[in-house]
């Protein structure tokens, strides 16, 4: 026993010694190793076209990245990078080139056949991080349309240019995504965001999270309370009456937005859905899925499906889509209001009736009355004359 302890304790020296010996330019390269550049503010470059680049990465925000969530380190995407030499002033190659399309491949066969892509050929280069950024790629399923808009399609889109055909044309970019109308073939859903009518503000998920006791992983069967996977109208109710007991005077803002799918990337120029009624009828398809979305601490999303019902509900106070969407509770006031006025009507034309005879008895004694009066007037008046 005692002679395999020693082998054993000489081979762990040996593999130690070993470790030791092995040049540092082996050992994999770290995101630590590469922030100790590229977390300098001032770091930049000039690029062949007279422009500075910015080199800045901001740690923090990528730690809550799409990619840091999913451990993508740096050389992941930076290939070309096996080995840091610090003994240059560029420790690597200065031309890094990414390619996106090594992991995405779904999104970049869509892209293939885009109009993005097609500009190429007009001698304009639009790579992935001209919408998307380079390292700071998030989740966007919480996200507002304004917020998704402004990330993308409004870098380089003016939204008033080419929509002078569209009614309502800022209700339509403030609630409804651009890819709704130009990514035909991504899906579709409805986003509620819950909105506090006294603080004025959108209560974001993690408030909502600690004003009901509850985390990311117990919210749904906490207002899905049958546990069935949706939440119906009641359950809705409930929700709602939650939030309210905590202060939180809810109402629920809908936006019509796209499942962030590859497809989403294959857009063309005039294939835009341009069909009102593909919305603007009672039984539209792109309203049948209706989620609320929590966000999670490392920046992912989980989707609550709730039931196309609450569209109609005086909680969801700024989506209605003429013809596609109907509040059933002003429904019910409006025909309270109008069977009201039918009744009033009515009961004044049935009492009428009722009362009829008494009104005819009524005049003939009041006719025969003032007969009578006129005659003793009458008898006055010629009793008089003959005296």
């Amino acid at each position: 026993m005692k002679k395999r302890s020693k082998a054993i304790t000489r081979l762990c020296l040996a593999l130690l010694l070993l470790t030791l010996l092995l040049p540092i330019s082996s050992r994999a390269v770290e995101n630590s190793d590469c922030l100790e550049c590229h977390s300098d503010e001032s770091l930049e470059r000039d690029q062949s076209t007279g422009m500075k680049q910015d080199l800045y990465v901001d740690e923090v925000k990528f730690r809550y990245s799409v990619h840091n969530a999913n451990d993508i380190s740096c050389t992941d995407c930076h290939s070309d990078i096996t080995e840091l030499d610090f003994d240059n002033e560029v420790p690597h190659a200065i031309s890094l080139p990414v390619k996106c399309e090594n992991c995405h491949e779904a999104e970049a066969e869509a892209y293939v056949d885009s109009v993005h892509k097609k500009a190429s050929g007009k001698g304009i280069t639009i790579p992935c991080y001209a919408c998307h950024g380079y390292h700071y790629v998030t989740h966007l399923e919480a996200d507002s349309v304004y917020e998704r808009e402004n990330g993308f399609c409004l870098k380089c889109h003016n939204p008033n240019k080419h929509h002078e055909w569209l009614p309502q044309m800022e209700t339509h970019f403030s609630y409804v995504e651009c890819t709704v109308c130009h990514a035909m073939e991504a899906p579709r859903y409805v986003n509620l965001r819950l909105f506090d009518l006294l603080s004025e503000e959108f209560v974001g998920s993690q408030d909502i999270l600690k004003l009901l006791k509850t985390n990311a992983d117990e919210f749904q069967a906490k207002i899905d309370t049958n546990g069935d996977g949706e939440v119906d109208m009641l359950e809705f109710e409930e929700f709602n009456l939650m939030l309210r007991a905590n202060k939180i005077r809810s109402s629920f803002h809908g936006e019509l937005v796209v499942d962030l799918v590859p497809n989403v990337h294959h857009v063309n120029r005039g294939a835009a859905n341009r069909e009102c009624e593909q919305c603007h009828m009672p039984t539209s398809p792109f309203f049948q899925d209706v989620r609320f979305t929590i966000n999670r601490d490392d920046g992912t999303s989980d989707h609550v499906k709730v039931t196309r019902e609450v569209l109609s509900s005086y909680y969801v106070n700024h989506f209605y889509a003429l013809g596609g969407t109907r509040i059933r509770m002003l429904d019910k006031i409006g025909l309270a209001i109008c069977a009201g006025g039918a009744g009033v009507v009515f009961a004044h034309f049935f009492a009428r009736i009722l009362t009829a005879p008494g009104r005819r008895k009524r005049k003939k004694k009041e006719k025969a009355e003032a007969e009578e009066k006129s005659a003793l007037r009458y008898k006055k008046k010629g009793g008089s004359h003959e005296a």
